[in-house]
């Protein structure tokens, strides 16, 4: 099916970075007198971020300023502090004494928000593919195909998109072989396959966490507190759980000044920034949580009763799989002996690849420069194609390690907003036309 509408822009995905980015579109409408015909597409059925994850030990790891708008407008109604004044839990939230919710909260936060753009969002459709739309040699209008839970496809023009469709789940090689087996999961899914497991009975369960960052941890401590009956054993690369650094000197690169810096260098430079400050967000955990999980393995020492463990230097060599379980060799890093392990279940916290924008973008790839952008986030393409597609969440390595999370969304959406204008030259209001002409006289 299609239809005959030409939008003015389609978002793929309505994740944190297509709502901010909504909201900044709103707020350039009032400025300029003409709103954008914007589209979201997600392929949820209904408003979620990260739901499958919300295990009771999940927080937020950045302050609640870092909302979708309040660091570009604080007094937006769109904040998260307003958000707790209409949820009337404002002066709870101000007795907690922290700048940390939980991601439940976050999450409700993020839905409350998407409620009031419902009108300009469809769930339940997943964009397979974005095609060109030719006009004598010239591309003025793309093509989405989208497909909903039936199957059924659904065609849609737009004069320019913005692709935001997060993270996929990375599944090391050993594991791709089990990926349909229920005892194998990412961490993406861990609420509905944990439920789908026998210690949601209360039966014992010997699960294995692959993994040091912290949605690994987050997952050891929900097994110890939601499930007695599991007995946990982390498995990680490391020669240690290594703490998040976010000490204020280091959190300024995830300032916009410093996005203008990391753009501003060569490619090999820009590398070197980014692995510099790579213990900010990979592979490592929240302090607290760390002396949590040490806290349980010291009493487990003094009781004399064993359940968990963390096992460094770890690496998995080989899986099999049987009825009775599956079985990990590993091979110890420092001394390179080797050891078989079988575990009822393993979860994957192995992190998350970013690559579905070129899948989509596969039938424009002739246009496009390597999928490499502008400082305004939209991809460089050849003189052919005037239709701008913009990237959200996938120019880690020219814009730096803030483009995957929460701090940059407030810019970043403005950034996009301001260059989708100009891209699409949209007239402003006519009283700004007229002040216009008049300062220019």
């Amino acid at each position: 099916m299609s239809t005959a509408t030409i939008h003015d822009v389609i978002g793929v995905g309505f994740g944190p970075s297509n709502l901010a980015l909504a909201i900044a579109l709103e707020e350039l409408a009032q400025h300029n007198g003409k709103a954008l015909n914007a589209l979201f597409l997600d392929k949820q059925a209904n408003y979620r971020w990260h739901g499958d994850t919300l295990s009771s030990q999940s927080e937020l790891q950045i302050s609640f300023l870092k909302d979708l708008v309040s660091l570009r407008n604080p007094t937006s109604p769109y904040s998260f502090v307003n958000y707790l004044k209409k949820q009337d839990r404002l002066i709870d939230f101000v007795n907690l004494g922290t700048f940390y919710p939980c991601r439940l909260e976050f999450n409700d936060y993020l839905g409350w928000v998407a409620e009031q753009f419902a009108e300009q969002a469809v769930y339940g459709e997943e964009v397979t593919r974005i095609e060109p739309e030719l006009d004598n040699g010239a591309i003025h209008h793309l093509k989405l195909i989208s497909r909903n839970a039936n199957g059924q496809e659904q065609v849609r023009r737009t004069r320019s998109v913005v692709i935001s469709t997060g993270g996929s789940p990375k599944i090391p090689t050993a594991f791709e072989p089990f990926k349909n087996d229920p005892r194998v999961f990412h961490h993406s899914t861990y609420l509905s396959s944990v439920k789908n497991l026998p210690c949601s009975e209360g039966k014992p369960m010997r699960i294995a966490i692959i993994g040091s960052g912290q949605s690994a941890a987050e997952a050891f401590i929900d097994l110890n507190d939601s499930f007695p009956s599991v007995k946990v054993e982390m498995i990680l690369r490391g020669t240690a759980l290594k703490p998040a650094d976010d000490t204020p000197f280091v959190n300024e690169i995830f300032a916009p000044q410093y996005t203008d810096l990391v753009f501003q260098q060569p490619p090999q430079d820009r590398q070197k920034l980014i692995n510099e400050y790579h213990n900010t967000n990979y592979s490592v955990v929240d302090q607290e949580l760390i002396e949590r999980i040490y806290g349980i393995l010291y009493r487990q020492k003094v009781a004399h009763q064993y359940r968990h463990a963390v096992l460094c230097r770890q690496q998995v060599e080989a899986v099999h799989s049987s009825e009775q379980g599956i079985e990990l060799t590993l091979r110890d890093l420092a001394t390179h002996q080797q050891r078989t392990h079988r575990y009822d279940a393993v979860i994957l916290a192995t992190g998350y690849e970013r690559r579905t924008h070129r899948s989509l973008l596969a039938p424009l790839e002739d246009h496009l420069k390597g999928f490499e952008v502008d400082r305004d986030y939209r991809a460089l393409a050849s003189p052919a194609l005037h239709a701008p597609v913009f990237l959200q969440g996938f120019c880690e390595a020219s814009h730096g390690l803030s483009d995957t999370l929460l701090s940059v969304l407030p810019m970043r959406s403005e950034e996009i907003g301001k260059a989708l204008y100009k891209a699409l030259k949209i007239q402003t209001s006519t009283h700004e036309s007229q002040a216009a002409t008049l300062i220019s006289a």
